[in-house]
């Protein structure tokens, strides 16, 4: 019998030394987990700092394209005020050049 606990005991300390090693490579692998976690965590919030840099961005351009479109805006709404002025105007210098064309009646 004591041979068979010897090559138990010699069997458990084999099976020790794999589970050690098993443990260490898990250990290994659960400090290269953390790095890789660690290094996505500054990738995604580096995307999320440029992300909303860009959203920044682009609230700005558009507020200065509202900017622009209000001062298109009036200037169209100015132009078309001077516009219908001068069509007016136009419109009365033909009803008297109409009025000098057209003959009178006698009874005028």
């Amino acid at each position: 019998m004591p041979d068979e606990l010897e090559a138990r005991v010699s069997a458990l300390e084999i099976r020790i030394e794999e589970v050690a090693a098993d443990a260490a490579a898990a250990r290994h692998l659960a400090a290269a987990r953390d790095r890789d976690m660690a290094d996505l965590t500054i990738k995604v919030d580096a995307h999320r700092a440029a992300i909303n840099a860009l959203g920044v961005q682009t609230a700005e351009r558009f507020d200065r394209l509202e900017g622009r479109m209000d001062n298109l805006e009036h200037t169209v709404a100015t132009g078309f005020t001077e516009m219908r002025a001068k069509f007016d105007q136009t419109a009365a210098g033909m009803q008297q050049i109409v009025n000098l064309l057209t003959p009178r009646t006698a009874d005028e």
